[in-house]
């Protein structure tokens, strides 16, 4: 029979938007810095986990398989077996996703699964003629070859693209993350105004989460090795209004497009990580479990319209469990874009859709706004890609309990055309 796997215990730094050049930490750094006080204030030893799972989609080149690298900083010893996994932006949940397959066979009971990433980090990748031009310069022999292979050089050569702009664009479809929200957003009529008003209430919620001090046990203070430290999630505007969003200019289709930089998520840093735990883990280290974890489901869709992939997913979830979407009391849905979210609202009420693509006998029905992201998301927050899917979870248990409600479901889109869920109960 399948064991119980219970959420312990997590915790995450603040996200720290992107701004002129690499921000602060890498992202071990990052998974380091929240790391440290998650297991510092366990029952256990760090070396008592039986492995660590870390999702990170922009890995650097200094810190290769940078799941054993923070292993082996975090103190859990030699003999930790630790691996990165990708998935786009669900890495963080596929992370948590792993561990709880490993636990509930029996193959593990104490595992740490998180997600980290340091977006500012990306790299400047060279162009392809430039490579080629270089590669023929130090395999030209003699001075005159060499001569005249550098006499070939062009301007060009030294315009290096980022590496962020070429990953955040699907290589099959052509279309950049932005331009998929455009195509969902027209599906299903979703306008310019109801995306604006989506953002300033997502900024409207971080803000009176941090005023409320509902964050504090869940986010760690981060200390840079110059002596500054960071405290908070630093992207959040309280002062956003629907008014002042709509005076932006579209970014991905000019001049009609629905999506603009402030009703997009943010480019961000951050990490996250949740313990999971089997019922004999729980016993023997004398834990206080906060949540169960008990399903989850991943799909895949036309990477055209890859943001309806939380629609796939969640409502898999929902038909196994016989459950609807008002049985579900907290939600968490990845705020990729404003058009994103309200495209997947307007598909779950939509009866066509439903019938043809979900397999329902009618509308799913229209999930209750207040429900959803009741502490802003990646609009506000900003979405440090490998560890979303790590933070709607950890954040989604943490709110569930300061709300009294007793079921969640975790969910995001993921670049590539596919979507991850998770169906949750709080202990």
């Amino acid at each position: 029979m399948a064991r119980p796997v219970f959420i312990v215990d997590g915790s995450r730094t603040p996200f720290l938007k992107a701004r002129s050049g690499p921000g602060p930490f890498t992202p071990v750094d990052l998974a380091v810095q929240c790391g440290r006080p998650l297991l510092a204030r366990q029952p256990f030893a760090p070396t008592a986990f039986d492995q660590v799972i870390l999702g990170c989609v922009n890995v650097i080149a200094d810190e290769m398989n940078p799941a054993r690298v923070a292993a082996l900083r975090l103190g859990m010893g030699e003999k930790m077996v630790a691996f990165t996994m990708q998935i786009n932006c669900g890495s963080g949940m596929q992370s948590i996703d792993t561990a709880y397959r490993y636990i509930r066979e029996g193959v593990s009971d104490l595992i740490l699964a998180g997600g980290a990433e340091a977006l500012s980090h990306a790299p400047l990748v060279w162009p392809q003629q430039g490579v080629r031009w270089f590669a023929g310069l130090a395999g030209a022999k003699g001075i005159g070859a060499k001569i005249m292979a550098a006499l070939k050089v062009k301007p060009g050569y030294f315009k290096p693209i980022i590496g962020l702009e070429r990953g955040l664009t699907d290589p099959i479809t052509e279309l950049n993350m932005g331009q998929t929200a455009e195509v969902v957003g027209h599906l299903f009529g979703v306008t310019r105004a109801q995306s604006d008003a989506y953002a300033a209430e997502s900024h409207k919620r971080l803000a009176k989460a941090q005023s409320e001090g509902w964050l504090k046990g869940e986010v760690e203070t981060a200390f840079a090795r110059d002596g500054k430290f960071y405290d908070h999630d630093d992207g959040v505007r309280p002062d956003s209004t629907p008014e002042s969003l709509a005076k932006l200019k579209p970014v991905f289709e000019r001049p009609w497009g629905k999506v603009t930089a402030g009703n997009s998520s943010q480019i961000t840093d951050g990490a996250s990580w949740v313990i999971l735990a089997s019922e004999e883990a729980v016993a023997k280290h004398g834990l206080a479990p906060k949540a169960v974890i008990l399903d989850s489901q991943w799909s895949a869709l036309d990477p055209g319209i890859m943001g309806l992939g939380p629609v796939l997913s969640a409502t898999e979830l929902l038909k196994r469990n016989e459950l609807t979407l008002s049985d579900v009391e907290t939600w968490e849905l990845n705020e990729a874009f404003a058009t994103q979210v309200l495209g997947c609202l307007a598909a779950w009420n939509d009866e066509k859709f439903c019938k043809e693509i979900l397999g329902l006998d009618g509308a799913a029905g229209e999930l209750d706004q207040s429900k959803l992201n009741v502490d802003g998301g990646a609009i506000s927050l900003g979405h440090p890609v490998g560890c979303s899917g790590n933070r709607i979870v950890l954040h989604l248990v943490n709110a569930m309990k300061r709300l009294g409600t007793r079921r969640g479901i975790a969910t995001e889109c993921i670049g590539g055309g596919q979507g991850g869920a998770m169906l949750i109960e709080t202990v």
